[in-house]
C-alpha cells in the first residue's frame, strides 16, 4: 500500500477560531437571554436554553473537529485521527460547481457505497453516499485535493 501523502487540508487558524466563537456566542447569548430575559411562556424559556446548549456543544465539536488534517493518499481519503473517509475506488463522481450542494471552500464526493452518516463540524460530513469536504478550510488547499482526486479517479479508471 502507497502511504504517500499527495494532498493535506487542514483548517484555516482564523476561521476555526472565528467558527468556534460565533458558535459558542450564539450559545452563550441564547441561554444569558433564556435567564436573563425569559420569554413569558416557560415552553419558549426550555426551548431557548436547549438551544443554546446545543451550540456550545457544536463549538466544542468544532474546536476538536478541525484539529484535525485531512490526508489524501493513492488509495484513500482520511483523516489524521484514523478514519478513512473514502477509498479512491469507491469515489464514482466529484463535484466542485459554483452551485453544488457542498461545504464552503470544499467539495463533494458521490460514492459507490453508503457509510454512516457522520459529521465532522467545519471540515467534513457524510451522508448516504455523499459526502462533503470542506468549511472553515483554505479553498486553495480543497481544490488542489479535488484536481489530484480527479487525476487519481482518471487514472483508476482507464
Amino acid at each position: 500500500m502507497d502511504d504517500e501523502v499527495l494532498a493535506r487540508i487542514a483548517a484555516s487558524p482564523a476561521r476555526r477560531v472565528l467558527g468556534v466563537l460565533s458558535m459558542g456566542g450564539l450559545g452563550a447569548i441564547l441561554v444569558y437571554v433564556a435567564m436573563v430575559r425569559p420569554p413569558a411562556h416557560f415552553g419558549w424559556q426550555v426551548f431557548l436554553i436547549l438551544m443554546g446548549v446545543a451550540a456550545l456543544y457544536l463549538a466544542n465539536r468544532m474546536r476538536l473537529a478541525t484539529a484535525e488534517v485531512l490526508e489524501l493518499t493513492r488509495e484513500e481519503l482520511r483523516s489524521t485521527d484514523g478514519t478513512v473517509i473514502a477509498r479512491i475506488e469507491e469515489i464514482e463522481h466529484l463535484d466542485r460547481g459554483f452551485f453544488a450542494f457542498k461545504p464552503s471552500n470544499g467539495f463533494l464526493m458521490r460514492l459507490s457505497t453508503k457509510k454512516k452518516a457522520r459529521w465532522e463540524p467545519g471540515l467534513w460530513w457524510c451522508l448516504g453516499r455523499r459526502v462533503g469536504i470542506g468549511g472553515v478550510t483554505p479553498g486553495s488547499q480543497s481544490k488542489a485535493m479535488s484536481e489530484i482526486l480527479a487525476a487519481l479517479m482518471h487514472e483508476q479508471s482507464t
